[in-house]
């Protein structure tokens, strides 16, 4: 299945040029804050599928070029990421003296968490804030939606911890400032453009990532290059930290970063999950006298 949240808020499941409005039998209202309409689906159906699927059967459907998608998760608990998780971008970080400046890898240096403010959706565009003389780059990922529950998950058990799976860009302000404060600005982490189950994905371990500029390809890579992989990520970060329904894990980034500016288009893909379009666009917020020094 593909869940989708869509038209503020309203919870739906698509099939080919249609989306099903499940936002009822889901018990979800769009208005209630927080919007944790697809959390709360996720944490009471995570581990029955066929209850969603009979939720289908009876929705009402629109024609999905009439809905908005929004962002799949607007509000988890946590959006856990794995820095420096692909050998060729810990080495071209090396050479260009950009980010990580250590010899150590994700399997050695851990994880950081992103504000899940961060999270934008489908449609939103990638919002840069005004900070003179810094670099702003994309970083192609994918995304692991948690499904089910736990802390001390072994990696024999991950995989039934997994709810599904989508893309993800990590957008990230160059420098040497907490890792966090650069990656959490305002629509700096787009996700989507659905959640496929893990049920439609035969192997996480082998699917293309693709990223794009203005037509340009900048990143290329596949999930089986990860260092640490699907199973020893979820391991890993539920030995620190309970993973609750919904949670969002970023599986890090491949070689290519790169700059992004205004009126770049960006397309970010992983295969048999979709892709994320995005516009690039100016804001005026974000300006702080902790930039105001030299990148490096």
């Amino acid at each position: 299945m593909r869940l989708a949240r869509f038209n503020e808020g309203r919870i739906g499941v698509i099939e080919g040029n249609e989306i099903a409005d499940i936002t009822g039998p889901a018990g979800c209202d769009p208005v209630a804050w927080p919007p944790v309409g697809m959390v709360s689906l996720i944490g009471r159906h995570g581990d029955d599928p066929d209850a969603i699927a009979e939720m289908v059967r009876s929705a009402p459907r629109l024609p999905l070029a009439e809905v908005r998608l929004d962002c799949p998760i607007d509000w988890p608990n946590k959006v856990v990421a794995f820095p420096a998780n692909y050998d060729a971008h810990i080495a071209e970080q090396r050479r260009t003296k950009v980010g990580l400046i250590s010899t150590f890898d994700a399997a050695g240096q851990g994880f950081f968490l992103k504000s899940n403010s961060s999270l934008s959706g489908p449609e939103d565009p990638i919002i840069l804030p005004p900070i003179e003389g810094r670099e702003i780059h994309h970083e192609c990922e994918m995304a692991i939606i948690i499904g089910r529950g736990g802390r001390g998950i072994t990696r024999a058990e991950a995989y039934d911890h997994i709810f599904g799976y989508a893309c993800l860009v990590d957008v990230v302000v160059r420098g040497r400032e907490e890792r966090v404060m650069r990656k959490s600005y305002d629509s700096f982490c787009p996700l989507g453009p659905t959640i496929v189950t893990a049920d439609e994905i035969a192997d996480p371990n082998d699917l293309d990532l693709r990223l794009t500029v203005n037509g340009d390809v900048r990143q290329e890579a596949n999930t089986h290059d990860l260092k640490v992989d699907i199973p020893g990520m979820v391991e890993m970060a539920s030995a620190v930290m309970t993973l609750f329904p919904g949670d969002v894990i970023a599986t890090g980034t491949p070689a290519g970063v790169g700059p992004i500016q205004p009126g770049d288009r960006l397309v970010s893909s992983v295969s048999g999950l979709g892709e994320l379009a995005l516009e690039v666009l100016a804001g005026d917020l974000g300006a702080h006298p902790v930039w105001n020094k030299p990148e490096n």
